[in-house]
Parts: C-alpha cells; structure tokens; sequence
C-alpha cells in the first residue's frame, strides 16, 4: 500500500457523518512556546495557564507534537504548505518565498471558506504585504512589537496605528472579524501571536507575577555530561549559551519569568476566543488547534534558544477541541507534528489532501485510532550565517531513541534513549551495546530524506545581519537592541 492510500485508509476509518460537514476551523499559532510550559503539566510549579488547560481539559492534548524545524519561518511554511523545509526550500528566516509556493488557504478560498491571518506573519524577511490564500489580513513587519511602534499594523494592504499591546490587539482583530461572518459560510482563522517570542515583555497587568517564584532549573544544565558534542559545549559561552543569556546581566530563571508572564496574555487571548465560539454557538462545532512554531531551551544542554534537534527545541504544545469530531478529556501519545496541520484542516473541510505532502490528517489519532500511525519522525535544521553556533542538523525521533547528526563539524553523533533519559543528558553514540540502534537509525534517518526529496542542502546567498553579529562578538553586546530575536 503506497502513502496515499494509506492516507484515504486513515480518513476512511471515521464516521461519515462527522467528515461530512465543513468545519469552521480556528488555528492559533504562538511564538517559541515549548512543550511543557503549560500550568497543568507542573513543569514550573508556579507558571499559571488556565484557560489552555481548559482546552486540554476537554479536547485532546498531543503530549508528544513537534515542529519538522524549530525556527520560525521553516516551521510556518511547513504548516502552511504540509512539507519538510527541504521541500518547500524557506529553510531559514531570511530566505525569499519561492515563486510557485502554495498555501493550503488557498484551496479552502476555492472550496468557498471565508479565510483570514492575523498576526505574525515572518516568511520571506520582513515583509507584512498581503498574502495568497486570505481573505482579510492584518499583521507587521518581521517580528513586530509587543507595544506600540512607528511601523504599526498592515491591515488589508493599509498601514494603521498599533494602539495597544500586540497580544491583546492581534484578539481584537480576530474577534471582530468572528462577529462579522455570515454563519452560513464555513470559515478559517489564523491567529499567528507574537508571544512569547523574545525580548519577552508582559502587559502591564501581568508585570511582576512570577517576581518572586522559585524556577526549577534543568538537570541538563549542568556542565559536564558523557559524550557531550564539542559545538554544544562551545556554545554555551555564545550569544545561545545559559551562563549568559542573550550577552545580558541576568540568569535564566529570571528570562523565563519574563517569558512566563507574557505567556499570561496568550491565555487570556485563548479564553477570549472560546468565550467568542460559544456565544455563536460555534463551540463544539468548530475545529480548534492551537500548537507552537518552535520549542525554547531555558538552560537544558547549557543552551537558551531553539534550533536544536534537542526536546525542548523541537517540541511543542498541541491541543485540539471539537466535541462533534473527537471525544475530549483524553492525552494523545502519539507523535504529530507541524506538517500535519494542512491535510489536518482539509479532512476538517471534508477535502481529500493533495499529493506529495509530507504530513497526515490527524483526526484519526484525535479520535483515537492510530492505527498505522508513523513511527519516527524527521528533523532538519540548516546553518544560519548570522548565527553560526548551531550547525546543520539532520534528526530522526522514535518513540524510544533519538539520533542526531550534525553535518559539516567534526564532532560526535547523537543517540539517546528517552525512555530512560528524557532530558537527553546521556550521550549512547559510543555504546557497544546500542551501536547497532545508531547505525539503524542513521540508515532509516538518510532513507527518509531521500524518499522526500531532501537527499541535497538548500544554499542561498548569506542574507544575515553579519556586521551585527561581528559587534557582539567583539563587545559582547549587540550593536542593535534586539538584533538576536532575528
């Protein structure tokens, strides 16, 4: 059976009577938001996310989602397109979008939904124009503000005033264009949040909350771990390295209260819109999702960041909600990730998913049946120029072991067992015992490249900020505030 049958077998397996019926379809997106920074999973005792844990509480939480890259524009493009970033080639966040690329809202625009972005948009540099696929958009430039600034707002192709903090600004929008659809049209909204992107700024309102908490640092922080790579160890004395975080005079428990605090405001946004959905009486008809674009380290492996093919990097919250699709309540172990959100959305939409994608609806494992489900998982991540701590790496995620690789550094493999060492601190590569596991892994990780078409490197022309990156390494400071959150 190739995989296109396979994917018809899946969608098959559930009743007709729920696929038959477009779903409206919301899809929130934040930035850097990883895995287990949500109040009920107890990661930080103190972190506070209960309107996300309401979701969870009656959807479906996939404790086991990832992102094919953990960087912002490689990741965006694959949940709008259902392919790895070698296939889609936005393989970092300065690349220009292909000529030719297709965005999956595109053929909802064609099936006769009502579609809409807003927010961070961060594909093809720091462009904010109007994209294929929309309906109505509103967004800002490259990474935006949380406060007001001179660029303000693209709002249909206009330029407008930011007037307040961009979280709460970015729900207004969505929430005024909820309340002007016709209900007799199916609709998709994107709500693509800033938060909790860096340099993390809380409103007002939740200034202070986590001032006095105690953060629990990672056991991978510590210095000395067996087998550890040499670029991993180097970089913890670089801009991503957690003895100091960003070239600034703090630790990293007091950058993730920051972070923390401004996660309040994406919850309030999250219950907001389902406080939206319920008084149109779109609740439990609507197909909710919200997922992050990447994980963030907060000092594991000595690191701060993402990129790496590490947990908390390429790891990130899922939640799903839609009582007429799937049962709530329930946890999904199951692993899914960014690419399946397109043939996601088009099973929702009652579409068949196009050919050669690399993702699969998920509404079969949502609904408990994972029968055929994959089995590992591919990660890629390609140097950066403005950022060359982190080399290209190539992954392969199973239920139990991982392997890395990084490409163009003399330096160790990567193998971990995750059943015993969930937080990756010891390093098998050099095992007797688990060679054998290595050096499978490594075939199955080469054999799925080629099968997807990523058997070569994507090079562009270096489009970095690199005189900036020169200035921090001489002075320990960037030259521009704010140049790292590029």
């Amino acid at each position: 059976m190739n995989r296109r049958q396979l994917l018809a077998g899946a969608a098959s397996q559930l009743p007709a009577r729920k696929t038959s019926k477009a779903r409206n379809v919301v899809f929130v997106l934040t930035d850097d938001h990883r895995y287990d920074a949500l109040g009920f999973l107890k990661a930080q005792p103190f972190l506070e996310t209960p309107h996300l844990d309401s979701l969870a509480r009656e959807g479906v939480h996939c404790k086991h989602a990832f992102v094919t890259t953990a960087l912002c524009s490689p990741s965006r493009a694959s949940i709008l397109t259902g392919r790895y970033a070698h296939s889609h080639r936005i393989v970092d966040n300065n690349t220009a979008i292909p000529p030719g690329t297709r965005y999956f809202t595109q053929d909802l625009q064609k099936a006769g939904y009502a579609t809409a972005f807003i927010g961070k948009w961060h594909m093809g540099n720091a462009s904010d124009d109007p994209q294929p696929g929309f309906d109505h958009w509103v967004s800002f430039r490259g990474q935006g503000s949380y406060v007001p600034s001179a660029n303000g707002l693209n709002v249909n192709g206009k330029r407008v005033p930011q007037k307040g903090y961009i979280t709460d600004e970015l729900t207004d929008y969505a929430l005024d264009w909820l309340g002007g659809r016709p209900k007799d049209k199916p609709y998709f909204l994107y709500l693509s949040h800033k938060a909790v992107h860096g340099t993390f700024i809380p409103a007002d309102r939740h200034k202070g909350r986590y001032k006095n908490a105690q953060y629990k640092y990672p056991e991978s922080m510590a210095t000395e771990f067996p087998h550890r790579p040499m670029w991993v160890r180097n970089q913890r004395n670089s801009w991503h390295g957690a003895d100091f975080p960003y070239h600034v005079e703090r630790d990293v428990a007091s950058v993730y209260k920051d972070y923390a605090e401004t996660l309040l405001g994406v919850d309030e946004s999250m219950g907001r819109l389902l406080e939206a959905l319920r008084k149109r009486g779109e609740l439990d008809s609507t197909l909710i999702v919200y997922m992050g674009d990447n994980g963030h380290a907060f000092g594991e492996h000595g690191l701060i960041d993402k990129r790496t093919a590490y947990e908390e990097s390429m790891r990130v919250p899922f939640l799903a909600r839609c009582p007429e699709l799937f049962s709530g309540g329930r946890t999904v172990n199951e692993m899914v990730a960014n690419i399946d959100i397109m043939p996601t959305v088009f099973a929702a939409a009652g579409m068949p998913a196009p050919r050669g994608i690399d993702g699969r609806s998920l509404l079969p494992v949502l609904g408990g049946n994972a029968s055929g489900w994959r089995q590992s998982l591919l990660y890629e991540y390609y140097w950066e120029r403005n950022y060359p701590q982190t080399p290209t790496i190539f992954a392969l995620r199973e239920d139990r072991y991982k392997f890395i690789r990084a490409h163009g550094v003399w330096d160790l493999d990567e193998l971990y067992d995750l059943a015993e060492d969930p937080f990756e601190t010891r390093n098998l590569i050099l095992s007797p015992a688990h060679k054998a596991i290595a050096q499978a892994m490594s075939k199955r990780m080469f054999e799925t490249l080629k099968s997807t078409g990523g058997d070569s490197i994507p090079l562009y022309p270096d489009a970095g900020n690199v005189s900036t990156l020169r200035s921090r390494n001489r002075s320990g400071a960037a030259e521009f505030p704010g140049e790292w959150l590029k």
